[in-house]
């Protein structure tokens, strides 16, 4: 695809590479009066044509980039956040967590599946992966191709589609056995829980082999960004020092091989993950998105960092969705997007909403938002 001007600046903004404007990555409204407003349509379409209302807006906003496209993911939200009738999860208030016929009802429960169930499985994956790693390479490689191109044909050639959600890494498992049980397993048997890092790691290695070479064969934009909670306003939700003996070290083996691809790995912050940083860049990642500023993410400071080659940091950066845009007014809103800009990195720099925009921000802040990612855009610092 011969891409458009504000899909190139997202391009060489990626690349580093100096450039007059500021491009913007995608905001995702969840209110629905207000995805409608921005799209230009009547009230009431979004339910009627969801993907069609969400491309609209995207495009009518200025869209430079997008990476997760999930056009019907605000349907399960009414005004005041989701439907009554949404299933709980192991994360929500589900009653009775069962995991293959088994009760998840404390931490030996959770030991006992992953040692009865996980780990079988894992070692299957592994097992069929040393089997026949060329086939299954090529299965990943035609989904992640498949995937782009078909998305990247519908959003057109002015938005930069980006790959998400193909680069797997070891992970918390919380969203299976819940927050409790889960974390009194991690406390109460470390070895367990490196063991599942560890076989999460061995299988990882081979997907991300043919991740990479799915980015090279399909000359793919060398940004991916990894997406998983492990902190919450406090702090991580494990202590540090356990995750630099027992996940850091397979988090780093599991995300080599797309090192290696030279694609430049950024890292979702929820939280205050300010400890998780620098270990984050010593693995070799690139840079941060959305942050939680309240919670003290420190903004400057990690823009100020390098990655462990010494360049500088890739930065999206987001207004507050907890707190200026919510609480905040138009006025606030334009001097975090000032502020934003001034302490950033002078490339590798992206604006845009720090995460989802839940349902009840002023329409006059979100407006403020949109008018100043537009300014940015096509002004850049110097206008």
């Amino acid at each position: 695809m011969k891409w458009q001007d504000d899909a190139l600046l997202a391009l060489d903004t990626i690349h580093r590479k100096p450039t007059e404007g500021i491009p913007s990555s995608f905001i995702l409204p969840m209110e629905h009066r207000i995805l409608e407003r921005l799209a230009g349509v009547p009230e009431g379409t979004y339910k009627r044509k969801p993907i069609e209302t969400y491309l609209c807006m995207a495009r009518n906003i200025g869209t430079c980039m997008m990476d997760q496209w999930i056009p019907t993911n605000p349907l399960g939200m009414e005004e005041h956040g989701y439907e009554s009738g949404t299933p709980k999860t192991a994360t929500t208030g589900q009653e009775q967590i069962v995991r293959d016929g088994m009760v998840i009802d404390s931490p030996e429960a959770v030991v006992t599946h992953l040692e009865q169930n996980v780990f079988p499985q894992l070692r299957r994956e592994i097992e069929e992966w040393n089997r026949d790693a060329g086939g299954m390479g090529k299965n990943i490689y035609r989904q992640i191709s498949y995937d782009e191109e078909t998305t990247r044909l519908l959003l057109g050639p002015s938005i930069l589609k980006v790959p998400y959600g193909c680069v797997p890494f070891p992970g918390f498992r919380y969203g299976a056995y819940g927050y409790a049980n889960y974390f009194m397993a991690y406390a109460l048997y470390p070895e367990i829980m490196e063991r599942d890092f560890s076989l999460q790691a061995d299988r990882d290695v081979h997907v991300n082999r043919a991740v990479a070479h799915a980015y090279a064969e399909g000359e793919l934009p060398p940004l991916n960004r990894l997406d998983h909670d492990m902190a919450d306003s406090r702090g991580t939700l494990v202590d540090i020092a356990s995750l630099d003996r027992i996940w850091f070290p397979h988090f780093a083996r599991a995300i080599e091989p797309l090192l290696r691809g030279g694609v430049k790995l950024i890292w979702h912050c929820d939280g205050n993950l300010m400890q998780m940083v620098p270990r984050l860049l010593e693995t070799g990642l690139h840079g941060f998105q959305g942050f939680q500023y309240e919670d003290g993410m420190d903004y400057e400071k990690i823009c100020r960092m390098k990655t462990r080659d010494g360049d500088d940091l890739s930065i999206w950066a987001g207004v507050s969705v907890t707190r200026t845009l919510p609480f905040g007014t138009p006025d606030d809103v334009r001097r975090e997007m000032k502020w934003l800009v001034e302490r950033g990195p002078k490339t590798g720099l992206f604006l845009g909403g720090s995460s989802s925009i839940a349902p009840g921000v002023p329409w006059e802040n979100i407006q403020a938002l949109v008018e100043g990612l537009n300014y940015y855009r096509r002004k850049g610092r110097n206008g």
